[in-house]
């Protein structure tokens, strides 16, 4: 293989950018509301996700627990994780509160990310209120980060328990990644 031809299978910026604008997510919820992410804007919020949890203390090989339904926000937290060197670990949302107990023990997760509720064949599925009930017996647990999916009134720790929206918020400027 010539030096030439080597050199025009490397991607370029243009096609990078290209690829930043394309849908990389796309999400068709319950009530059939659909939600759209660019490759760039999932890179983006896996970074600040990452950058979120950086902030609460997790750290390479530490575990974080996911109890979320199919959102977007559940990709990003895989994301996050993997950027991080972070275990995910996949908690069911159909677990009863002592199983979602025993699984967070298990794992000895630092951090548990939850949705206020969710929504499964029109049936209100109050997620963040099982997690709470679980989170009785789980001491290791520092924080707990909150996806706002369905408006619907929540309990609160405070210190413990943080809006995810207001987390990732933080971060105002662009953070490294390939499409910066």
């Amino acid at each position: 293989m010539s030096r030439s031809s080597r050199t025009e299978e490397l991607p370029t910026l243009a096609a990078d950018t290209r690829r930043a604008a394309r849908v990389a997510l796309r999400w068709i919820s319950e009530p059939d509301c659909t939600e759209e992410l660019t490759h760039a804007e999932l890179l983006d919020q896996a970074a600040r996700a990452a950058a979120a949890l950086t902030r609460l203390g997790v750290r390479a090989g530490d575990r974080v627990a996911v109890h979320l339904p199919l959102v977007p926000e559940s990709v990003i937290a895989t994301l996050a994780c993997g950027r991080l060197d972070v275990v995910r670990a996949s908690l069911p949302v159909g677990l009863r509160p002592h199983e979602l107990r025993e699984r967070i023990r298990e794992v000895d997760a630092k951090v548990v990310i939850t949705a206020d509720a969710g929504q499964h064949r029109g049936e209100l599925q109050p997620l963040k209120r099982q997690v709470d009930r679980a989170l009785a017996g789980c001491p290791g647990v520092r924080s707990v980060l909150v996806v706002h999916r369905l408006a619907c009134p929540v309990s609160w720790t405070p210190g413990r328990d943080l809006w995810w929206h207001d987390e990732l918020g933080r971060y105002t400027e662009p953070l490294p990644g390939p499409y910066s």
